[in-house]
C-alpha cells in the first residue's frame, strides 16, 4: 500500500514523487526501465536542456500544442522555482544562447541523479524494471495498479536504448499494489527505446479515457523520394522555409536547416513539423517545403544582382556563376528547378530565364510526403485529451484518485527547454494536489 502511486520515472515523474513525498505522503515511482529518465538522456544533445530562462509570459506561446491548458501549472511551478529546486540540491546551471538553461557540467546524468537523490531523501521510493499494465478500480474511482516485473526488456547488453530494434520483452508475475492516489506520467511514444512507446494509451482508454491521436512533434520533415538525396549533409543558415499545404502557405519559420537522410531537419523544420504532421493525419492535403534561399534580397534585387554577375563573369557557364549565390550541391537542383542548362554560357541568358532563375532560388520547392515516423520525433503531440483533466491540479475530472503529468497529456512546446518545464510543473502540481487528497489537507 503506498498514499501515491508515480507510474513512470521521467522529469514528470520523479518531479511529482518528490513533491508528493515531501508532503509527507508514501510514494512509489515505478519505471519499466532499469534507470529512470533515459529520455531525459538525449535532450539538449545529451546536456540536459532543463528549463528556459525567458519570462513566464512567453512560455505559453511556445508551447504552441495546447499550452494555454498549463498556465495555473506554470504559475505554481515557474522555472526560477525549479532552478531553485536545483540549486538546493548542489546542481548549478548555466544560461546559454536562447535561454536555454544546462547543468553546469554539461552532463544529463548529473540532472537525474539530483533527481532520484531529492526522491530518496524525501522518502520516496523508487522501483524500476516494474511495468505498470492496469489500474485497480472501484465505480468511478482508481484504488491502485497492477503490474509485473521486467525480467528481460528484450535489449542486448550494451544496446543503446535509443535504438527501435529489440526482441520480445518478458515479464514476470503481475502483482497489485494499492494506493490513495495515482499520478500517470508514462510519456508520449517518441523514442520508444527510453520507455516511452505509447504502451500504456490502451490501458487508459479502457478506463474510459479520451485520447487525442499520437503524432509526431519536433520531427524531421520527410521528403518525396529521390528529391533531396544529392542534397545530404547540406546545412543552410539565415533561410526561410514555408509548408504550403495545397498550394497555400500554413507555416513559415526563419533559421536553419539540415538535409538529412531520409528527411530535412534543422530548428526551422523540427517547428513546423507539429502543423505537418496534422495535416497529413487529418487533411491529407498536397503538401510542399518552399524556401528562401535568399531572403535578404526581394525579387528586384536578387535580379539586379544577377545581372551584375552575368555582366562581370558573361564568359562563365551558368552554373559557374550561380554557384557564387549558392552553396555547390544546390546548383544544378535550383536549376533544374528553373529549366535551365548550366553548360550554357551566361552571355546567352534570356531575361525569361533569368526571372526563372530568380524564382527558383525564392521559391526553391520540395514535395513532402509529411514527417518522419513518430517513433524519431523528439515530442509526442496528442494523448489524453484536456477536458478530461482539471488544469489547477492535473486530477482526472470523471475519475476519483487518478492524475496526469507531462507528456501523456495533449500539450507539447518548442525546443529550447520548454517541454522540460512544462514535464516539471505539471508533475509538481500533481504531486501536491494527490497528496493533499490522500492526507485529506
Amino acid at each position: 500500500m503506498a498514499d501515491v502511486i508515480v507510474i513512470g520515472g521521467g522529469a514528470a515523474g520523479l518531479m511529482a514523487g518528490i513533491t508528493a513525498a515531501r508532503q509527507d505522503a508514501s510514494v512509489v515511482v515505478l519505471e519499466r526501465m532499469k534507470e529512470p529518465g533515459k529520455k531525459m538522456m538525449i535532450t539538449g544533445k545529451g546536456r540536459c536542456n532543463i528549463t528556459n530562462a525567458c519570462p513566464m509570459e512567453e512560455f505559453i506561446p511556445n508551447l504552441p500544442g495546447n499550452g494555454k491548458f498549463l498556465f495555473s501549472a506554470l504559475q505554481q511551478f515557474t522555472n526560477d522555482d525549479l532552478l531553485r529546486f536545483f540549486q538546493e540540491q548542489g546542481l548549478k546551471t548555466v544560461t546559454e544562447r536562447g535561454g536555454r538553461v544546462f547543468p553546469a557540467t554539461g552532463k544529463a546524468k548529473d540532472v537525474i541523479a539530483v533527481l532520484r537523490s531529492a526522491l530518496q531523501k524525501a522518502g520516496g521510493r523508487l522501483v524500476t524494471g516494474a511495468q505498470a499494465t492496469g489500474f485497480t478500480v472501484k465505480p468511478g474511482q482508481v484504488t491502485g495498479i497492477r503490474y509485473r516485473t521486467v525480467e528481460n526488456d528484450g535489449r542486448r547488453d550494451g544496446q543503446d536504448f535509443r535504438s527501435q530494434t529489440k526482441g520480445k520483452m518478458k515479464l514476470g508475475p503481475e502483482h497489485t499494489l494499492d494506493a490513495g492516489a495515482v499520478i500517470v506520467c508514462t510519456g508520449g511514444a517518441s523514442y520508444p527505446g527510453t520507455g516511452s512507446d505509447g504502451n500504456f494509451v490502451p490501458v487508459l482508454e479502457m478506463l474510459g479515457l479520451s485520447i487525442e491521436p499520437l503524432l509526431p512533434a519536433l520531427v524531421p520533415l520527410q521528403p518525396e523520394e529521390g528529391f533531396t538525396e544529392e542534397l545530404e549533409g547540406l546545412q543552410l543558415k539565415n533561410v526561410e522555409a514555408s509548408v504550403l499545404a495545397d498550394s497555400k502557405v500554413v507555416a513559415k519559420e526563419f533559421g536553419e536547416l539540415q538535409f538529412i537522410r531520409g528527411g530535412i531537419a534543422g530548428p526551422i523544420c523540427l517547428t513546423m513539423s507539429r502543423k505537418v504532421a496534422r495535416l497529413q493525419h487529418y487533411n491529407q492535403p498536397e503538401l510542399e517545403l518552399s524556401i528562401d534561399l535568399k531572403p535578404a534580397l526581394s525579387d528586384e534585387k536578387l535580379e539586379a544582382r544577377l545581372i551584375r554577375d552575368f555582366q562581370e563573369f558573361s564568359k562563365l557557364r551558368l552554373a559557374e556563376v550561380v554557384r557564387k549565390l549558392l552553396p555547390q550541391p544546390l546548383v544544378e537542383p535550383v536549376l533544374d528547378t528553373a529549366f535551365l542548362d548550366g553548360k550554357k554560357q551566361v552571355s546567352q541568358v534570356s531575361k525569361e530565364e533569368r526571372l526563372a532563375l530568380v524564382q527558383a532560388v525564392k521559391h526553391f520547392t520540395i514535395p513532402l510526403m509529411g514527417t518522419r515516423p513518430l517513433a524519431e520525433a523528439i515530442v509526442t503531440a496528442g494523448g489524453v485529451a484536456l477536458k478530461e483533466i482539471d488544469p489547477k491540479t492535473m486530477k482526472a475530472k470523471r475519475i476519483a484518485g487518478l492524475y496526469f503529468a507531462g507528456e501523456v497529456m495533449d500539450v507539447d512546446g518548442y525546443t529550447g527547454g520548454f517541454n522540460l518545464q512544462a514535464a516539471f510543473s505539471s508533475g509538481y502540481v500533481a504531486g501536491v494536489h494527490a497528496a493533499k487528497q490522500v492526507l485529506n489537507r
